[in-house]
């Protein structure tokens, strides 16, 4: 669907796009064909789609004969999917893709292929990291400036706790730069699509949502050592003997300590105490995971 087709359409059904939902609608038919060349969906493969839009990408997902589920959380959009895509094999669920229980609807293995909606991308990304069987692959379209943080190297100002609880799971790479005449409307920022691949063995899920915990307290004021942050909910006694066990200076600040050493810590921290009790800290916006700690 070209842009000339779009906006007539967003004007019948009363649409307008939301800036705060990060709406961006892909207009440009060439490159929805590259990102479907890229994900080579197969038939009967499950594929979780978050934020279809008007369904650019979707209807080349359900052409394959993939099984395909959407979320949708903007109402007027679901009504327009429920009649113009979910009678090609779509199934569509109207939700708000942040509180959705990803662990009952894919039980097993899936793949997500997605226009990422800025707002919610880092949200979803981290839930998706925490299942028992995260997703096979993803390829998102996302801010530029994400996908790089999901690339970071130890030691850069991008390298955060979101960065090593994917390199534990993933091995990630920037597929293109996408142009913003692509959408309407054009996003203010740049955009890239990236692809990320399972490794082929990954941390068990206590050990990942032990990781979890541990980066996110870690790097939770960043010019600070990490020892005392992560004692604050792991123990002192338990994590100078976890640093100790994965060789990282008790002085160390985060973002100087590898996703190796993170993964190793965690597994200690398992082999030597019981899960501790959610903090506060624990609980916060996802999307904080990824952005610049507070000093």
């Amino acid at each position: 669907m070209v842009k000339a087709e779009l906006k007539p359409l967003l004007e019948r059904l009363g649409i307008a796009p939301s800036k705060r939902l990060g709406q961006n609608f892909l207009v440009d038919d060439q490159f929805r064909a590259k990102i479907i060349h890229e994900a080579d969906p197969k038939p009967g493969q499950t594929i979780l789609e978050i934020g279809p839009g008007l369904g650019a990408i979707t209807r080349g997902l359900v052409a394959s004969g993939a099984d395909v589920t959407a979320i949708e959380f903007d109402r007027k959009i679901a009504e327009y999917l429920r009649t113009a895509v979910v009678p090609l094999g779509l199934h569509l669920i109207e939700a708000d893709a942040c509180r959705v229980k990803y662990a009952e609807l894919f039980p097993g293995d899936f793949r997500v292929v997605s226009n990422l909606p800025y707002s919610a991308g880092t949200i979803v990304i981290a839930k998706l990291l925490d299942l028992e069987t995260p997703p096979a692959d993803m390829l998102l379209m996302l801010q530029k400036e994400v996908a790089e943080r999901f690339l970071a190297a130890p030691g850069t100002a991008d390298y955060s706790a979101l960065t090593v609880r994917i390199a534990a799971v993933y091995d990630g790479r920037i597929v293109r730069m996408v142009p913003p005449e692509v959408f309407y409307p054009e996003p203010s920022v740049e955009s890239a699509l990236f692809a990320l691949v399972r490794k082929p063995v990954i941390p068990p899920q206590n050990i990942r949502i032990i990781l979890s915990r541990l980066a996110r307290t870690s790097f939770a004021h960043r010019r600070k050592k990490m020892f005392k942050q992560a004692a604050s909910v792991f123990g002192a006694d338990v994590i100078a003997a976890a640093m100790a066990d994965a060789s990282v200076d008790p002085d160390i600040r985060a973002e100087r300590v590898t996703p190796a050493q993170f993964i190793r810590m965690a597994e200690h921290i398992a082999a030597h105490t019981q899960n501790p009790p959610e903090t506060a800290q624990d609980e916060r916006n996802e999307e904080e995971d990824d952005a610049p700690a507070a000093d």
